[in-house]
């Protein structure tokens, strides 16, 4: 019962609030992006736009050595679940049958361990930083800790779903990722989306005024 449930009904229920959530919150920045400006052009949006998109993958030279910890953390935090999400072997046979038809070589398992060890090192740096550091602490929500222990459980009930004689911690893992899919945007997750739009935004208010972003 529990299985069909989580397989079934609930698991097309957390795509459908995935990708409503997602296409809502795109919208809405592309419906601001539509809005007519009316100041004199001093320089170039498209360009201003493409340099920030960029510049932005590293910090300010006058903030990086005060926040190399966090730089670094995140760099392996982010790269780490990147290469989990499509170069696991298990996700990309996934992907292939559920949705894109097709799939390409998975990287081999040591990659997949220090992938692992990357993603999990990252994102507990980060977290104890934001539990640690005062100011961290002082400006982070809860928003801030649920995502955090969220992407953590999803990351450890993967890893332990690779014991595939194990029907509950597959269950657990999906159940686990039925809740992220259902949770991600509303919650400052949706970063992974909106990144780039923001900073081309950015980048092109800036640019169009001839203004270094």
């Amino acid at each position: 019962m529990i299985m069909d449930f989580i397989d079934g009904p609930f698991w097309y229920f957390s795509l459908i609030v995935f990708f409503s959530g997602i296409i809502w919150n795109m919208g809405s920045i592309v419906f601001a992006l539509s809005k007519v400006d009316l100041s004199v052009s001093r320089g170039s949006a498209v360009s201003g736009a493409i340099k920030t998109i960029f510049t932005r993958f590293a910090a300010d030279k006058g903030m990086a050595p005060h926040i190399r910890l966090q730089i670094i953390a995140g760099y392996m935090f982010h790269l780490g679940l990147f290469a989990l999400l499509f170069f696991a072997a298990p996700h990309i046979l996934f992907l292939e049958e559920h949705f894109l038809g097709f799939g390409w070589t998975p990287m081999p398992h040591w990659a997949f361990i220090i992938a692992s060890e990357f993603a999990f090192l990252g994102l507990l740096i980060l977290w104890l930083h934001r539990i640690l550091n005062p100011v961290s602490r002082l400006i982070s929500t809860a928003d801030d800790h649920i995502a955090s222990i969220l992407t953590f459980v999803v990351m450890l009930t993967g890893c332990l779903a690779l014991l595939e004689s194990f029907t509950a911690l597959r269950l657990l893992h999906r159940f686990s990722v039925e809740l992220f899919l259902i949770y991600f945007p509303f919650s400052r997750l949706m970063h992974a989306f909106t990144f780039i739009p923001s900073r081309a935004f950015t980048g092109a208010w800036f640019g169009r005024r001839g203004i270094s972003s």
